[in-house]
C-alpha cells in the first residue's frame, strides 16, 4: 500500500487520519490495513471494484457501521486528532458534524421546507429557520427551482432535485464533512454533472469524501483518489485494501501500480 498524502498533509490540515485500520463483521475481515489521510476542503474519491470496502470505510467516518451488530474495528480513526471510536465520543454528535448523502435519494415524506428544517429543529436550532432553509437550498443549488413551492412534498421532485434536496438537508445542520456514497448512481448524466459542479462549490466550506464507480466522475470531480482492490483468501473470503492513494491526476495518469493502471483504463472492475 502506498500513500503519498502523508507528505502532503504537512501543508494541508488533515480532517481524518486512519492508522492500521482493520474492519470486521464478526470474524470476517472486510477491509485491512487502511492508512489514509483525508485533507480539509478537498474532494477525495474512493474508487475500486464492487466489494472492495469503499462504502464500508466511508461509513466508519460517521460511525454508521455501529448500527450493524457484528461490526468492529481494530486500529484507529482520528478526526482532527481525536479517536473517533473512543468511549466518550457520542456517535450522534459525530453524525451531526459528518453528514451523509446516499446512493438513492431519500427525502423524508414531508414538505421541501420540513425536509431542511427537520434536523435543525431536532438539534434545537434557535435562529431564523426561514433564512436557514433558504441558505441550505441555495448551498445545494436548488433554491431557484423550489423557492415558490416549499410546501410541496420533497418526494415530488425529480431524482436529481431530490438528491440536491438531500445535500441541502445534510448541510442544514452545519456539518464540517459531507460523505457521499455513490450520490449520482441513480441519476441521469445532466443531473450528475450538476451534482459534480455543486461539489466544487461545496468544497469551499466542507470536506467531501465520495465513493464512486464512475471513473470519469472521479477524474473530473476529485482532488485526491484512493484506489481500493480486493483479495480473496483460500476460503474465498474477499478482503478489501487500498492499493494506492495520491492526487487524482497521478492516479489517473501515472499510477505506481499496474492494477491501478488497469482499473482506471477500464481493463477490469
Amino acid at each position: 500500500m502506498t500513500s503519498h498524502l502523508q507528505d502532503h498533509a504537512v501543508h494541508t490540515e488533515t480532517v481524518f487520519q486512519t492508522q492500521d485500520l482493520n474492519i470486521y463483521y464478526g470474524d470476517f475481515l472486510a477491509v485491512r490495513d487502511i492508512n489514509i489521510a483525508i485533507p480539509k476542503n478537498a474532494i477525495t474519491a474512493f474508487i475500486g471494484p464492487s466489494g472492495c470496502g469503499k462504502s464500508t470505510v466511508i461509513r466508519c467516518f460517521n460511525r454508521l457501521n455501529d448500527l450493524i451488530k457484528s461490526f468492529h474495528i481494530d486500529g484507529t480513526i482520528y478526526y482532527h486528532g481525536q479517536d473517533l471510536y473512543a468511549p466518550d465520543v457520542d456517535p450522534v454528535e459525530v453524525r451531526r458534524q459528518i453528514g451523509m448523502v446516499f446512493q438513492k435519494p431519500n427525502p423524508f415524506p414531508k414538505t421541501i421546507y420540513d425536509n431542511i428544517a427537520f434536523g435543525p429543529r431536532l438539534l434545537g436550532y434557535k435562529g431564523d429557520m426561514d433564512e436557514l432553509v433558504e441558505r441550505s437550498l441555495k448551498g445545494a443549488a436548488l433554491w431557484e427551482d423550489v423557492k415558490d413551492k416549499l410546501k410541496a412534498l420533497g418526494t415530488d421532485l425529480s431524482g436529481g432535485q431530490q438528491q440536491r434536496l438531500c445535500i441541502a438537508r445534510a448541510i442544514a445542520v452545519q456539518p464540517e464533512v459531507i460523505l457521499m456514497d455513490e450520490p449520482c448512481a441513480a441519476l441521469d448524466p445532466i443531473s450528475t454533472l450538476k451534482i459534480e459542479d455543486l461539489m466544487q462549490e461545496l468544497k469551499e466550506n466542507y470536506t467531501i469524501v465520495i465513493v464512486t464507480h464512475n471513473m470519469q466522475q472521479a477524474s473530473r470531480a476529485s482532488d485526491y483518489t484512493a484506489f481500493f482492490n480486493v483479495q480473496a483468501n483460500e476460503k474465498g473470503h474477499r478482503t478489501g485494501y487500498i492499493v494506492e492513494h495520491d492526487r487524482t491526476e497521478v492516479i489517473f495518469q501515472s499510477p505506481k501500480h499496474q492494477s491501478t493502471q488497469e482499473y482506471v483504463s477500464g481493463r477490469f472492475g
